[in-house]
């Protein structure tokens, strides 16, 4: 006789472990608005020419501005060593409200309040002083910081400089200097400052700078000393003519 074999119940599934409700995503911030840079910038890149301004009183420092202004300038930087720099600057924002005045030689952030106090649109120094660099980041006025070598120039650019001051350029060796540490940053404006004259505007421009700072090729210190701003006027004619044929 057969004995019938014994059935064992089937195992019982697995039961599947319960789902996890995923969690909806954080919202994401929406993204930010891009910086407008300030106008300043603007106008530097359009105009090629900055004239620098030293003087040993207020009142000739006044009439070379005008001088230079009347021969076509529309960006002027004057030395923070000037006698009477606040009230000249002033003046010359009350006076011509569409061109851009800055100040040069600003090596304190105090100095650089008091600049920007008097309507100052821009500031530069010779080398970076990062207090005021922090301290404009997030401002209408634009700094631009003076460098020198490609680590000078990417501690600026990384700390939020817009734009860099070659200087000294000439000592360095001027245009191929310019076009030699330009390379590397295409998208930086750099402009070249110190011993630059009228003849050698369109060598710089060329090698790539954005503009260039005139200094004694307009404000001659002999024909300050003189009084003659018409000459003043017609250096600055000059100059801005360069700028204007360098770009064509």
């Amino acid at each position: 006789m057969r004995v019938a074999a014994t059935q064992l119940p089937l195992p019982l599934p697995a039961a599947s472990p319960p789902r996890r409700r995923r969690r909806a995503p954080p919202p994401q911030p929406p993204p930010a608005a891009p910086r407008t840079p300030p106008k300043a910038l603007a106008a530097v890149l359009r105009s090629r020419v900055i004239a620098c301004l030293r003087a040993q009183d207020g009142e000739t420092a006044l009439q070379a501005a005008h001088a230079a202004v009347r021969g076509g300038v529309t960006v002027l930087e004057i030395a923070m060593s000037t006698p009477g720099l606040l009230e000249v600057i002033e003046d010359l924002y009350r006076s011509y409200p569409s061109l851009t005045f800055g100040v040069g030689t600003v090596l304190t952030a105090a100095d650089a309040r008091k600049a920007i106090g008097a309507g100052a649109q821009f500031l530069m120094s010779p080398g970076t002083v990062m207090e005021i660099l922090h301290d404009l980041e997030e401002s209408k006025v634009l700094y631009i910081p003076g460098v020198l070598t490609p680590t000078e120039v990417l501690s600026a650019c990384s700390a939020g400089a817009k734009a860099v001051k070659v200087y000294p350029v000439s000592v360095m060796g001027g245009e191929v200097y310019m076009s030699a540490l330009k390379k590397p940053f295409p998208l930086v404006p750099m402009v070249a400052s110190q011993g630059i004259q009228l003849g050698s505007i369109k060598g710089y421009l060329e090698a790539g700078a954005s503009a260039v700072v005139l200094s004694d090729a307009i404000f001659d210190k002999e024909l300050m000393s003189k009084g003659r701003f018409s000459k003043i006027s017609e250096l600055a004619s000059l100059a801005t003519f360069e700028a204007l044929q360098a770009t064509k």
